[in-house]
């Protein structure tokens, strides 16, 4: 077989593979039949256990598409991660912290992915080097394992550094929000209405903890149980301390109102002192340029011309 034969047959392949992943996507984009029926039927209990069939809505996400394209494969390769790994409970925190809607399975396979776009970055750079000269296959392998592993690992510093943003963003609303909680109980407001009023009325992180909070108020939890969950599962003391505080004032009967106002004057005064050391940690910084560069210039334009008078004076 001649090779423009050989590459019709690659160039159909590879076409009619492009095309099955195509459809493949389209499809899973499609709602599902469950979708569009349950709405109508939410009220049927199953035959076999009873409970009311809960709606899920069909996801459109790159994973969700290549977890449906690649699955069994993907699994495999998210279970071994899982293996090889461990720290599921950590994994599981860390999710809930950056408020993602997330197994650890889901997790385990955008590592997977991760590793696998790691992998064919190495392979296309030893590829190139094939093209340009002799590269050792061993060692080339290697290389690909290691791109891999540094993909899976990349993708866990990525949900760490989401977890930090993401409470670094509820520091900054906090204050406000505390404030905003004081004033409608102050107001006269039962605290549940008042975590309502600022949910309704705000948009953000710690807007969204307090949105999950009320859910669970108004399924029948009690509030201070609700807070007390909120305290268990943040990452950050001041938000555990006013969550306690919340369930302690509502359990005792003390006045909230000075206790949320007390709490954000906590945190103004945690945010002036963090911002107060890390000017001092950047101050060392700032002297690297100014030592370095600015220093320098600032002598030679000072000295360059004595020098240049000397030398056209001296015979």
């Amino acid at each position: 077989m001649s090779t423009a034969a050989w590459g019709a047959v690659l160039g159909g392949t590879a076409g009619g593979g492009l095309v099955l992943v195509v459809l493949r996507v389209l499809a899973l984009r499609r709602p599902q039949l469950a979708v569009r029926v349950l709405p109508y039927l939410r009220d049927v209990p199953r035959r076999d256990t009873g409970a009311v069939p809960a709606l899920r809505s069909a996801s459109s996400s790159p994973t969700t598409a290549a977890a449906g394209i690649f699955g069994p494969l993907l699994r495999s390769a998210a279970d071994m991660v899982e293996r090889v790994l461990g720290g599921s409970a950590s994994v599981r925190r860390r999710l809930r912290r950056a408020g993602r809607d997330a197994t650890v399975h889901d997790f385990r396979v955008e590592q997977v992915l991760w590793g696998v776009a790691g992998f064919a970055v190495v392979a296309a750079i030893q590829l190139l080097r094939a093209l340009t000269g002799a590269v050792d296959p061993v060692s080339a392998l290697l290389l690909c394992v290691v791109g891999f592993a540094c993909g899976v690992l990349l993708r866990d510093n990525r949900l760490s550094s989401q977890v930090r943003e993401r409470e670094q963003a509820i520091l900054v609303e906090f204050p406000t929000v505390a404030e905003l909680l004081a004033l409608s109980v102050a107001a006269g407001e039962s605290p549940v209405a008042a975590l309502d009023r600022v949910v309704r009325r705000s948009h953000g992180a710690l807007s969204e903890e307090l949105a999950a909070v009320l859910a669970r108020i108004r399924t029948g939890e009690p509030v201070a149980r609700a807070f007390d969950g909120l305290a268990a599962t943040t990452g950050l003391p001041l938000v555990a301390r006013f969550s306690t505080g919340i369930a302690v004032a509502i359990e005792r009967g003390t006045p909230l109102a000075d206790v949320l106002h007390a709490q954000a004057a906590d945190v103004r005064e945690a945010g002036r002192r963090q911002l107060i050391e890390s000017a001092a940690r950047k101050e060392v910084a700032m002297l690297a340029p100014v030592v370095f560069l600015v220093l320098p210039v600032t002598i030679l334009f000072a000295f360059f011309p004595g020098v240049i008078g000397l030398r056209l004076a001296t015979p």
